[in-house]
């Protein structure tokens, strides 16, 4: 799922050790039970509440910890895109997969835009499923670089008309903007190392320091940030 790219990771204060709590939301019931059902069977993650919409989601999180919440995008009363960015807001939020049709598809690409870590078709097989929530647990991002650049390339104009630049690009050294540059060209860690002739760790020691300077959770963010900072352009 997250296709060998996500390198570092966001910091965080989640026990390893402990269960990885899920809230699984989504208005059709049938598709709870199937994730509540697939995700009991692991040892590691607990599910610890369902809700039926974005906004009973945002009631059910005010009061119950959380380390990853399934999101389905649409739904009544409130929708996915708005509760993720709700949820962002909060501190200590759970981290956000969304649900959807399509891995190019305009609701991907706000919830993305939103805050989310990544997002899950509605057909991926029960293993990725498990396979994706713990990764973005581990504060990584569960969407290739180069799925992101072509969502943001497509959507361009969701974004500021002109890309301006951002004074917490200042906070990097030459090398870590080159390195962000890079990754929202959609390079995987080992690809930006052989480019900049410099050591795989390297580049995740860069990320990580990128990741800390400018308060972003992961991969997604990083490369949306660069886009939206001016860092580098949509394709065409």
């Amino acid at each position: 799922m997250n296709d060998g790219t996500t390198g570092g990771t966001a910091a965080g204060t989640r026990d390893a050790s402990a269960p990885i709590r899920v809230v699984v939301v989504d208005d059709q019931p049938l598709i709870r039970a199937g994730f509540a059902m697939v995700l009991a069977a692991q040892s590691d993650i607990e599910v610890v509440g369902e809700a039926e919409n974005g906004a009973d989601a945002l009631t059910l999180l005010a009061g119950t910890e959380a380390d990853v919440v399934i999101m389905d995008i649409r739904m009544p009363v409130m929708d996915g895109v708005e509760a993720t960015a709700q949820l962002g807001r909060l501190r200590g939020a759970p981290r956000v997969l969304v649900l959807t049709t399509f891995d190019t598809d305009e609701d991907a690409f706000a919830a993305l835009q939103a805050g989310a870590s990544g997002f899950l078709l509605k057909n991926t097989p029960p293993e990725e499923v498990v396979t994706a929530i713990r990764v973005v647990a581990a504060g990584e991002s569960v969407v290739a670089p180069r799925v992101t650049r072509q969502l943001l390339d497509r959507f361009a104009g969701k974004l500021a008309p002109s890309p301006r630049h951002d004074e917490r690009l200042d906070l990097l050294t030459a090398r870590e903007q080159d390195v962000l540059g890079l990754i929202a060209e959609g390079l995987s860690n080992s690809e930006i190392a052989a480019r900049l002739f410099i050591a795989e760790a390297t580049v995740k020691t860069h990320f990580g320091k990128i990741l800390t300077k400018l308060d972003l959770r992961d991969r997604v963010q990083a490369v949306i940030f660069a886009y939206d900072a001016g860092l580098v352009s949509p394709a065409g």
